[in-house]
């Protein structure tokens, strides 16, 4: 994104990726290559075959063909992308590269598979398409290269690139800093390495670092440490933004929260899906558009939506985008939000308050949704409330007996109406706390609630035990690259964790449970704060649809439940939930979902 009056201007660029020691080669089966044979940090069981010169030159060969191929369709900028830790790097970096031949020990020699590369790909496609090149400028650890060696290639190669694509980190443990969450980095936090490449080069170079501010991005272009703005994730949240800031449309920008879930459902799911943005990954398998919505067959209906969290604001805004006649969002709580009145406070995660805030700002725009909070509705107000459609999104709970996906079983001792039994909410919203300074946080999700209260309760001065069930600390954030960062910040805090451990049962001052050897262990803690599972808060939907005549008699034709009232799920499906159902109000049941595309990888050959 540059802020220039060429705003209008499109061109098409296609990476051209070799990922050498970090591939997975299941499908072809065929051994990896990379410039030495050393294990692959990245994929597990991955040894590569050093590569011999008839390897160096076929992979020449074969990126020559795909840029030729590239250009020959129509594409203006071409890669020779060397990435993270992808194959070009590797050659430059003397962490995967331990040759000793002409392309390993000095520098000039550890350069010079890239620098072979970048002019066989320019004689290839002459001045018909731009050269670029993605460089990690320094590695933040083992892996990599170091900055001075970053700005070093920078200016090495300069003569044979256009534009000059530069970022930090590795695919090495704690380094994974490429796609930094929220939770530990802010806004533009590359710039600190970044920004130096402007002493190497006077050619155009774009950044990343996760910049959602329209203001931000305008001072770092003006300050001339980049020409252009890389926005993937920001653009994955509004697909928009150069849009909405060239017509000032500031307050529109459905701005990313940086948690990463796109990242974990793309590599570890099979689309690509966002929580700000629910129409993510769904423009072609469902025909979303994230800005546009049809007229809905049924507009001349009212409708009540029961619950103003995640779903329910989601729910909301749609059915009143479609142009449904009244659209009343009903909330218990004084404030809309649900869980994410307390999530957003948790430690690291402030920027997630704008999953609840840019809601709440596109609510208010609209004439016909009305907000009321503060009003509690039971069965009979809700038939009474004049409603031809009824939506509850009630939200769900935390298990207040230790309920958890291991045993199934609540744990023995565990009531949350005891001073030594505490959930999630009674800590962030009810402000109860241990009776004493020994907490043990116990984990059944693997997500960041029990982390994010571990190290809240630690920061108040608690002695913190963090104790899962599971394999790993909070799994799941390995998958949105919080992980090692997280473990790491625990640690620092002085929180204690064990793994693979199942408490059995919970008296004043003890815990008792088993190892993964069903070995018996004892805590001492004058508290525990049980983070073991949800439950879904259906009762009102259950007694809604078990009397059926009752709805008919005050003319309410439709029933549907969203989001964790249904199952309790991620915050990205949920605000997904709510969406789909408002997009689809109008088929012939919208309680179940209309087919969807399947997307299929097919490769088909070119004459």
């Amino acid at each position: 994104m540059c802020e220039t009056a060429h705003a209008h201007a499109s061109l098409a660029g296609i990476e051209l990726v070799h990922t050498g020691v970090h591939g997975e080669t299941r499908e072809s089966r065929w051994p990896l290559v990379a410039p030495s044979q050393l294990a692959s940090y990245y994929a597990p069981l991955a040894v590569p075959k050093a590569m011999e010169l008839e390897d160096v030159r076929r992979i020449q060969a074969d990126w020559v063909r795909a840029a030729r191929q590239a250009r020959s369709v129509g594409f203006d900028v071409v890669y020779v992308y060397g990435g993270h830790s992808y194959l070009p790097l590797q050659f430059l970096s003397p962490f995967y590269n331990k040759r000793t031949d002409e392309y390993g020990g000095s520098f000039e020699n550890r350069a010079r598979f890239w620098l072979e590369t970048l002019e066989l790909v320019r004689e290839a496609v002459g001045d018909e398409c731009a050269i670029a090149v993605r460089l990690s400028v320094h590695g933040l650890g083992p892996a990599g290269v170091e900055l001075e060696e970053g700005l070093a290639f920078v200016r090495l190669a300069d003569h044979l690139v256009d534009l000059w694509d530069v970022t930090v980190g590795a695919l090495v443990g704690l380094t994974r800093v490429d796609s930094g969450a929220s939770r530990f980095f802010a806004e533009g936090y590359q710039l600190a390495w970044t920004g130096r490449v402007r002493e190497a080069t006077a050619k155009p170079i774009v950044g990343v670092g996760r910049f959602t501010s329209p203001d931000t991005m305008a001072e770092v272009v003006r300050s001339g440490r980049l020409d252009l703005i890389g926005a993937a994730r920001p653009s994955i949240a509004d697909p928009f933004l150069p849009k909405k800031i060239e017509e000032g449309r500031y307050g529109e920008i459905r701005e990313c929260i940086g948690c990463n879930v796109c990242y974990s459902r793309f590599v570890h799911g099979n689309h690509l899906g966002c929580t700000q943005n629910a129409t993510a990954g769904e423009e072609y398998r469902r025909g979303w558009h994230p800005e546009r919505f049809q007229r809905a067959a049924n507009a001349d209906r009212d409708v009540l939506v029961v619950g103003a969290g995640p779903a329910g604001m989601e729910c909301a805004l749609v059915l009143a985008r479609r142009g449904l006649r009244r659209v009343h969002l009903v909330e218990a709580e004084g404030e809309i939000g649900g869980l994410m009145r307390w999530v957003a406070q948790l430690p690291g995660l402030g920027e997630w308050a704008r999953i609840v805030n840019w809601r709440k700002a596109q609510l208010d725009r609209l004439e016909n949704v009305e907000v009321l909070c503060a009003t509690r509705l039971d069965t009979r107000a809700v038939r009474e409330y004049g409603a031809e459609i009824v939506i509850c999104a009630t939200g769900a709970h935390w298990a207040k007996d230790g309920l958890n996906a291991l045993t199934h079983q609540p744990i023995a001792g565990a009531d949350a109406t005891l001073a030594h039994v505490l959930t999630p909410e009674q800590v962030m919203l009810d402000g109860k706390r241990p009776p004493g300074q020994r907490v043990v946080v116990y984990d059944g999700e693997g997500y960041f609630t029990a982390a994010g209260i571990a190290e809240l309760l630690a920061q108040e001065g608690h002695q913190v035990q963090l104790v899962t069930c599971l394999e790993q600390t909070a799994p799941v954030c390995d998958q949105t690259l919080e992980g090692p960062l997280l473990r790491q910040r625990l640690h620092e805090a002085g929180v204690r964790t064990h793994r693979n451990v199942t408490l059995t049962a919970i008296e004043p001052g003890l815990l008792t449970g088993e190892d993964e050897f069903s070995e018996p262990l004892e805590l001492e803690a004058d508290a525990v704060v049980l983070c073991t599972q949800r439950l879904s808060d259906d009762t009102l939907y259950h007694q809604l649809r078990a009397d059926e005549e009752a709805l008919r008699a005050e003319r309410v034709e439709a029933l549907y439940r969203i989001g964790d009232c249904v199952a309790p799920r991620l915050i990205a499906d949920v605000i997904f939930d709510g969406h789909r159902l408002a997009r689809e109000i109008d088929t012939d049941n919208p309680a179940v979902p209309l087919p969807y595309k399947r997307e299929r990888m097919v490769v088909s050959p070119r004459p």
